[in-house]
């Protein structure tokens, strides 16, 4: 799907659609739908690498976005991983504690969209990796999303 991108203004501009890399349209779905939120992210993913996708969540914690992000113990300590810079920054950060991986890559945005599919949010996947995202605002969707995403919360731990 080929697409030309301009900056959301608020989730109800968000376009429900499917987007593919290598190339720049998943990275580019993905911040445009963290700069569109108003008042909640909560994202769950394995690791975060890409700079532009760190700068973006930054850019919506300053601006009073509400940001949750859960992520695996273990990619914390990955070379680039920006996970600890963000909490650095005062999101709350929750990882697994478990010898297994947290491997979503989900993001839910004010309540009313779901961003989800097998992109990893690193440099590398915009560059080399055959992936995915999917947009949508499907209410059974984004419902069971949220769910899953309170119960994750609530079995993480604080990364401190």
């Amino acid at each position: 799907m080929k697409t030309v991108f301009s900056l959301f203004k608020n989730t109800s501009a968000i376009q429900n659609a499917v987007y593919f890399s290598p190339g720049e349209e998943c990275l580019t779905a993905i911040l445009e739908c963290i700069h569109a939120a108003t008042s909640s992210l909560k994202i769950c993913v394995f690791t975060i690498s890409d700079d532009r996708i760190t700068n973006a969540l930054l850019l919506a914690h300053r601006k009073g976005v509400k940001i949750q992000l859960l992520t695996d113990n273990e990619k914390l300590f990955d070379k680039g991983s920006d996970i600890r810079q963000l909490a650095q920054a005062g999101l709350k950060v929750k990882v697994d504690n478990t010898s297994n991986h947290m491997h979503h890559k989900f993001a839910i945005i004010d309540h009313t969209h779901v961003l989800t599919g097998s992109y990893n949010w690193t440099r590398s996947a915009a560059l080399y990796n055959h992936e995915n995202v999917l947009v949508t605002s499907d209410a059974h969707v984004v419902a069971s999303y949220a769910e899953e995403f309170n119960r994750l919360w609530e079995e993480m731990s604080f990364y401190k």
